[in-house]
């Protein structure tokens, strides 16, 4: 299993942390980013911190069925998190901003355990949970590479790989540092 600071080292490494004035999925703004398609760019290096993820997963001795991610940011992790986990994996996608379970995808009667690549305020992860559980299935847990939610997001237990405690701020609260940068929105959910 990887440690928080080989954890960090690769994230340095592959450019999947940011800095500046980014517009996070929630709308909160924040002077640090993951971006974690730049860790998927890395096919070995991915594989090394999905893996470590799934032994986490392995240690909490969870029943599952499969796992399911929230397109697009979870579809990489939860793939490769499945291959090590040998379960099933599947994935939601938003259509008209509202997550759906299509491509012939089935939940009815599954435990599933959701798979993100970060999760900040867990909107996401809980929107996937919620399109699963209206179809049938049973959403057990949540696990992410990067948990950055500092305790904050209404899903109580996250399994991760490395935590982070980046401040988020709403953008009429934000510091003077962050003012005087143009912010950008990396993130692939509308408001």
């Amino acid at each position: 299993m990887l440690s928080e600071k080989e954890t960090l080292d690769i994230l340095k490494k592959t450019n999947s942390l940011l800095e500046g004035h980014f517009i996070l999925s929630s709308g909160l703004r924040s002077e640090k980013y993951l971006q974690c398609a730049q860790l998927m760019m890395h096919a070995e290096l991915s594989e090394l911190v999905c893996k470590s993820l799934a032994e986490k997963i392995i240690n909490e001795n969870l029943k599952f069925d499969m796992v399911a991610s929230p397109a697009i940011g979870g579809i990489i992790a939860g793939y490769q998190v499945s291959r090590f986990l040998n379960v099933p994996n599947i994935f939601v996608e938003r259509v008209d901003n509202v997550f759906q379970l299509r491509r012939g995808f089935e939940c009815r009667n599954k435990k599933i355990l959701i798979i993100e690549d970060v999760i900040t305020t867990g909107k996401s992860s809980l929107e996937c949970a919620k399109c699963l559980e209206n179809l049938g299935g049973d959403v057990i847990g949540y696990a992410c590479i990067v948990d950055r939610s500092s305790g904050n997001s209404d899903i109580k237990k996250i399994i991760s790989q490395i935590k982070f405690d980046v401040p988020t701020y709403s953008p009429q609260d934000l510091p003077d540092n962050l003012k005087i940068i143009d912010p950008v929105k990396p993130g692939s959910r509308k408001f």
